[in-house]
């Protein structure tokens, strides 16, 4: 979840907030004006966590400008440190601050306070929130973790999971699930969950599981060239990326690759009767590289669907996606503007949108059904029951969640196709009430009623007729019988030329 529902990331401080909320006995004293503290909202509200984010803001008002602003920083560190007596501090500027130039990394550098106090010098106007959150935690890395003897046992570190992570903490159970089937033990999960005292024996772990690349792979590359830990360069989400995290983890530690997957449910389910009308359905993939990557082969070698485009909104994925476009054959959306997104989605007019918070907005606009893959999300993408992305039970999780608004969409356009029938129309009593349909008073002959669109106009039987096509390709029939009435000179579009412009495009 980001800031507000208009832009996919915030600032990067607001990163450095995940990685810090996801920890424990980390602090972090943020240098902000009034109006910059909405940590609290972020995390209690949308992640609907029990207890406030560990963060201190030193809450200067525009009156401060004109004098000490520094002094403010100084003492809220110092009060921070003695309230919360953390294990580590972390320090920085948001970017309303970031332009008074107090440098509170050099400022705390200064105080001397008795534990590590790590500086954050994050670009708030050249880079984004997953930047800020990658960043933050190879700065943790860097100065607390330090090279020490391996574990007796085979042990690994996850890394990458924060707070306000999509379905990150699921994640992390099937994750470790999985290496558990492997004889292999987790060492440290981090940030999320972890101390910075754990983070200083992150060493004695034998490799890395990189579970997010926008959020741990500068610590995950860190690690490997100072620790000597190689880390996983596969991202299990869906059945064949499992298979090949297994195979990848088994050749880094020489052990056997085992995988349970007893509980997949998936390939039985998308060869079912009920879900082979959906093979070949069109689908617009949108997010974070991550989970843009893992989606589009899910979507193609395991859904059966025809991806038709793909993007993310952070540029620093962005010859990653391009790459993967051009293997399937597809435009590449590199954009973190939602209106280019939405005019991308409207000009494909796909079936169905694998996408992010803000495309489930595009998509009821547009009468699109659409899935959250990634973030931003909203509170409803942290759901209470167990729902991961990752491993076997994420494989099928990832089957409901993506067929299930096709199977809505589909049930929506029957009750909008059949709106008119004398039972089904609107005035109708409840069928499982044992009623009578009310008769309509409206003639069964269409009115001669007019819908204006640009240069043409539709006959109100023609605008009838149309909404009878199904809602994921109506917008898409609209427009070339419009651009065809308009090419022959058309003024009024009647059901013949809804037909005829039907068959010329059909040829």
């Amino acid at each position: 979840m980001k800031l507000t529902v208009w832009t996919y990331e915030g600032p990067p401080h607001v990163g450095a907030m995940r990685v810090a909320t996801g920890m424990k006995g980390l602090h972090y004293v943020l240098h902000a004006p009034q109006g910059d503290t909405y940590a609290d909202l972020l995390f209690t509200m949308i992640e609907r966590r029990n207890h406030r984010p560990p963060v201190t803001y030193t809450t200067f008002q525009a009156r401060d400008l004109g004098s000490d602003t520094a002094n403010l920083f100084k003492t809220a560190l110092e009060d921070a440190y003695e309230r919360f007596k953390p294990e580590a501090l972390i320090v920085g500027a948001s970017c309303t601050a970031e332009l008074i130039q107090d440098d509170p990394g050099g400022m705390s550098e200064m105080m001397g306070l008795p534990v590590p106090t790590i500086p954050l010098e994050l670009p708030s106007y050249q880079r984004k929130e997953n930047y800020g959150a990658d960043e933050t935690f190879y700065q943790i890395v860097k100065t607390l973790a330090k090279p020490m003897a391996r574990t007796k046992q085979i042990t690994a570190n996850l890394i990458g999971p924060t707070a306000l992570g999509f379905r990150h903490r699921d994640d992390i159970t099937e994750v470790t699930s999985l290496l558990s089937d492997m004889g292999i033990s987790v060492n440290v999960v981090a940030p999320m969950g972890s101390t910075p005292t754990q983070i200083s024996t992150m060493g004695a772990a034998h490799f890395n599981v990189l579970m997010y690349p926008e959020t741990g792979e500068s610590a995950a590359r860190w690690m490997e060239q100072e620790l000597g830990q190689p880390y996983t360069k596969t991202v299990p989400i869906g059945v064949g990326a499992t298979r090949d995290f297994v195979r990848e983890v088994a050749e880094i530690t020489k052990l056997e690759p085992y995988l349970d997957e007893s509980r997949l449910r998936l390939p039985w389910y998308s060869k079912s009767v009920d879900s082979t009308y959906l093979t070949g359905k069109r689908v617009f993939i949108f997010g974070d590289g991550t989970h843009v990557r893992a989606a589009a082969r899910v979507a193609r070698d395991e859904m059966g669907f025809e991806v038709v485009g793909m993007g993310c909104y952070n540029r620093e994925m962005a010859r990653d996606i391009r790459g993967l476009a051009k293997e399937f054959g597809v435009p590449a959306t590199i954009t973190d503007d939602y209106l280019e997104v939405e005019r991308v989605i409207e000009a494909l007019a796909p079936e169905m949108i694998l996408g992010t918070q803000m495309e489930r907005h595009i998509g009821k606009r547009l009468g699109m059904p659409c899935a959250v893959i990634s973030a931003p999300v909203h509170v409803q993408d942290f759901p209470a029951r167990y729902s991961p992305q990752m491993g076997i039970e994420g494989a099928n999780v990832l089957f409901d969640t993506w067929v299930h608004p096709l199977v809505m969409g589909l049930e929506e356009h029957l009750l909008s196709m059949f709106r008119d029938d004398f039972e089904f129309h609107d005035d109708a009593g409840a069928s499982h009430h044992g009623g009578k349909a009310k008769e309509r008073k409206e003639d069964a002959e269409p009115k001669l009623e007019i819908v204006s669109s640009g240069n043409v106009i539709w006959l109100a039987d023609a605008e009838k007729e149309l909404k009878k096509i199904p809602f994921f390709v109506r917008g898409k029939a609209r427009r070339n019988t419009e651009t065809f009435a308009e090419m022959k000179g058309v003024a009024e579009i009647s059901v013949d030329t809804l037909y005829e412009a039907k068959a010329h495009y059909a040829r």
